[in-house]
């Protein structure tokens, strides 16, 4: 069974902080480009942050550039989303995501990914 499972979201005060874990069963996360990326009520989802898996270059959104690092546990099968610095506008729902490595860099855009999380719910509210 291939699967992704995305937990660590919940609601917090503008200013907290919260990780968010995405891990994988059934297939070996290193072999596959990563992405996080967030859907709130009426909009679009959006790419947040994304992880190659042939150099470990990153991508981040302009809007969360210097608060979210996206890391990997290649001990655990599992990328994490440290997100700092929590403002209302980051309410959403996060999903992580798989992408097959066409290249060096990892892709910000949804349609390249294949398997996706169920999403986890974060709430930034005072």
């Amino acid at each position: 069974q291939v699967q992704l499972v995305e937990s660590g979201g919940g609601l917090v005060q503008p200013g907290g902080s919260l990780r968010l874990s995405c891990a994988a069963s059934g297939f070996t996360l290193d072999y596959y480009d990563i992405g996080w990326f967030r859907q709130a009520p009426g909009k679009e989802r959006e790419g947040v942050s994304c992880i190659s898996s042939s150099d470990g270059s990153t991508y981040y959104a302009d809007s969360v550039k210097g608060r979210f690092t996206i890391s990997r546990d290649s001990a655990k099968n599992t990328v994490y989303l440290q997100m700092n610095s929590l403002k209302p506008e980051d309410t959403a729902v996060y999903y992580c995501a798989t992408d097959r490595p066409s290249s060096l860099y990892c892709s910000g855009e949804a349609s390249a990914y294949d398997i996706w999380g169920q999403g986890t719910q974060v709430t930034v509210s005072s």
